[in-house]
């Protein structure tokens, strides 16, 4: 973890930041100030983003990225970095209204990827959070 006497993570393919399992919101800001270039304000937007749709929301790092869930109900979104985009991963994201625009081969998820030089809907996404924690969540 980034405590200031650990090493700057590794950054994995595409850029997605290697950063150990953990729950809490260490270790999912130790990803964010991990992720490259304006990547790392697009985490930190997303976070707060969440943060703020859904109070008490749970936080954790599976797989190097960040989970986002409710107690007793499983994670519900999670993010992670390629190359040139942020893919945002809604688990139930075929039962949002509307679904995001990524198809997945699991047909219940759903996939938002953000691109630095296109426009961001911060208000839809807002939505799609809060719509994403009231269902029933993944667990592993």
């Amino acid at each position: 973890m980034a405590d200031g006497k650990s090493p700057t993570p590794k950054l994995l393919s595409g850029g997605n930041p290697q950063i150990p399992k953990g729950d809490g919101e260490a270790p999912v800001a130790a990803y964010i100030a991990a992720m490259p270039g304006w990547k790392s304000g697009l985490g930190r937007r997303l976070d707060a983003l969440i943060a703020a749709a859904v109070p008490g929301v749970q936080k954790a790092v599976r797989w190097n990225s960040p989970f986002y869930g409710v107690e007793g109900k499983g994670w519900f979104l999670s993010f992670h970095c390629f190359t040139k985009y942020v893919k945002v991963t809604f688990f139930a994201g075929a039962s949002l209204r509307p679904p995001p625009p990524g198809t997945s081969k699991h047909p219940e998820v759903r996939y938002l990827d953000i691109r630095e030089d296109e426009p961001f809907d911060e208000e839809q996404f807002a939505s799609w959070v809060r719509q994403a924690a009231a269902l029933p969540g993944w667990t592993p």
